[in-house]
């Protein structure tokens, strides 16, 4: 199971993810609590370890901005949030990144992992970074194949379900490792990864 932790801010959180074997950690460039700036994430990108992947999360940023701040700030892949066009991804297509699709399910939404070109595709609740989490039933013929990432209220008590329920590549969490809004928790973030890791066995 690819476990992700997002929202990171500070050197301990990229220290309690990497502690706790997560596969990624990400930074959040768009208007958020968590945001970083490039100079920031630059300097945190610099404390994970070798293999784990940092992403750079952006939401309402252009993608040639996306784009310039990614490799600016040394990030390993970006994660483009909500309605992005096709040709946003094609930005990307010849820089040295992996690129993650972001998008919440609905009527609609094309659930074929690499159908923007994208490595992974990542299924959030309706507000990102919110804490809720969304029905899973809506996956009924709709579940992705191949690398897709579940994201959206997951917390260390309720992952495993999730991922019974979801069947999911990987997971994502944010708000459910924090003690308080925006503010990362070590031992949240550890049962998290663990909890995460006992559930894809």
């Amino acid at each position: 199971m690819f476990v992700k932790v997002c929202g990171l801010r500070t050197a301990g959180d990229v220290r309690a993810a990497a502690e706790a074997g997560a596969d990624a950690v990400g930074f959040v460039f768009a208007e958020s609590v968590r945001q970083v700036t490039v100079s920031e994430a630059k300097r945190l990108a610099v404390e994970v370890p070798d293999g784990m992947l940092t992403v750079g999360v952006f939401k309402g940023i252009s993608a040639d901005d996306a784009a310039e701040m990614t490799l600016a700030s040394g990030m390993g892949a970006v994660q483009l949030h909500g309605d992005y066009p096709v040709e946003a991804f094609d930005v990307f297509a010849d820089l040295p990144v992996q690129i993650i699709r972001a998008n919440v399910l609905r009527d609609g939404t094309d659930v074929r992992v690499g159908a923007f070109g994208e490595d992974f595709l990542l299924l959030d609740s309706k507000v990102a970074g919110s804490g809720e989490q969304w029905d899973l039933a809506q996956l009924d013929g709709a579940r992705p194949s191949g690398r897709w990432i579940l994201a959206g209220g997951l917390r260390p008590d309720n992952v495993a379900a999730a991922i019974a329920a979801a069947r999911p590549w990987g997971v994502d969490v944010s708000s459910g490792v924090e003690s308080t809004r925006g503010v990362k928790d070590r031992e949240l973030i550890h049962a998290f990864v663990a909890a995460a890791r006992s559930a894809s066995v």
